[in-house]
């Protein structure tokens, strides 16, 4: 029986038997189609919060007070704070040749409004340097960022986001207004252009003020953060350590502020969204195993309906191994059937899904295409031997008289 023989055997074997290959091929699609979509959702989002963090910036440090380990007693106390980080702090990081800016960073909110106006919103306000759009990589729409100045030097200016300049500037230009933060009046030099959401910050309705000011504003000395960037990717680690040993030099010996690379951060997720994919695909693929089922009990049925089929095969000289590929190779017709609808209907999901959220980037990677179409032939196969040893075991004459 040559290659040739078997495939038409076998599709004509499935012609046969519309309702029940619709089953089997129904069965395999949900499967293939949950695998699909959880994949898809699960590599999305580990690319998204990856691409997140690498648009904060190239080499970037994050240096934050206080200590994230356990520091000891009973029960262990955690995120103890010696001491605020401070402009001084943040000034002394330059010492390191390993380290081309810095950006100290302090938060706040605050009520913001327009005088003559009746509107006053809530908006987030974030006291920085001119190095801030350097290491965020910030772009502006109009005019231009904080000045280069005394990083001490309260100077009463303001770059705004997107959405503060249509709700408080809707009819005219905002460039040289006057803007109300609390008590205290700031000129608007720039605006940002539309930069969303990132890492849970949403510049597009922020307020960014010298630092200087957002402490006096707040009426606070400690920093929230600083964000450094090295030269080099080479250079990020060097300047892990020099930052830890100045900061410690400055706090009295005291190790008290945590460092975080971009790259631990991102690596970090990478591993654990990584890890959250590969563990709904496995829930997801239980449902392909119930398809396997599925398949090994309609070909056990298929068997018993055509002992006649098997012992005229047998009878014409067809072997063992003969029937087993016939009865395997309808098994694995069945599954990549199944398979490719399983796939077309998880693409149509995703492109609804993308429809629904178009800010959202949803993905599905070849190497899950072809892991899918594998694991289903895979299980078509594994189902189908039973079926097939059965059909191979039979005696021709007692097939041929249906006993």
């Amino acid at each position: 029986m040559l290659i040739h023989d078997t495939l038409t055997q076998a599709f004509g074997s499935i012609k046969t038997q519309p309702l029940r290959v619709s089953l089997i091929i129904l069965a395999m699609s949900i499967g293939v189609a949950s695998v699909t979509v959880l994949v898809a959702l699960g590599e999305s989002a580990r690319n998204y919060i990856v691409q997140e963090f690498e648009a904060l910036g190239t080499h970037l440090v994050i240096v934050l007070p206080g200590r994230t380990e356990t520091v000891g007693g009973h029960p262990p106390i955690m995120g103890e704070t010696p001491r605020d980080l401070t402009l001084d702090d943040a000034e002394a990081l330059f010492r390191s040749h390993y380290i081309a800016a810095v950006a100290p960073v302090s938060v706040g909110s605050a009520p913001v409004s327009v005088r003559g106006q009746a509107l006053e919103r809530e908006a987030n306000i974030l006291g920085s340097t001119h190095a801030l759009q350097r290491v965020r990589r910030l772009t502006m729409a109009q005019g231009h960022f904080l000045p280069d100045m005394d990083v001490k030097r309260a100077q009463q200016v303001c770059v705004i986001g997107q959405t503060i300049r249509e709700e408080l500037f809707p009819r005219g230009p905002a460039i040289g207004q006057w803007l109300r933060i609390h008590d205290r009046r700031f000129r608007v030099i720039g605006v940002l252009s539309t930069e969303g959401q990132s890492i849970g910050v949403g510049f597009d309705e922020i307020v960014i003020v010298p630092v200087a000011s957002a402490q006096a504003l707040f009426d606070t000395q400690g920093l929230f953060r600083v964000l450094v960037e090295a030269k080099s990717k080479p250079a990020m680690y060097k300047a892990v350590d020099d930052i830890r040993e100045i900061i410690k030099a400055r706090h009295e010996g005291e190790d008290d502020v945590t460092i975080i690379t971009q790259d631990s951060v991102v690596q970090t997720f990478d591993k654990i969204l990584t890890a959250l994919t590969l563990t709904v695909a496995g829930i997801a693929g239980i449902s392909l195993a119930v398809a396997g089922v599925l398949v090994m009990n309609v070909m056990l049925v298929s068997v018993t309906q055509r002992t006649s089929e098997i012992g005229l095969l047998r009878a014409l000289g067809a072997t063992k191994s003969q029937l087993q590929r016939l009865f395997l190779t309808e098994a694995a017709l069945l599954s990549l059937a199944g398979a490719v609808l399983g796939v077309a209907v998880g693409q149509l999901i995703l492109f609804v899904l993308q429809m629904l959220y178009p800010a959202f980037p949803f993905i599905f990677p070849n190497w899950a295409l072809a892991a899918a179409l594998a694991v289903s032939l895979a299980t078509g196969l594994i189902f189908g031997v039973l079926p097939a040893r059965k059909a191979a075991k039979m005696d021709p004459v007692s097939a041929l008289a249906k006993r």
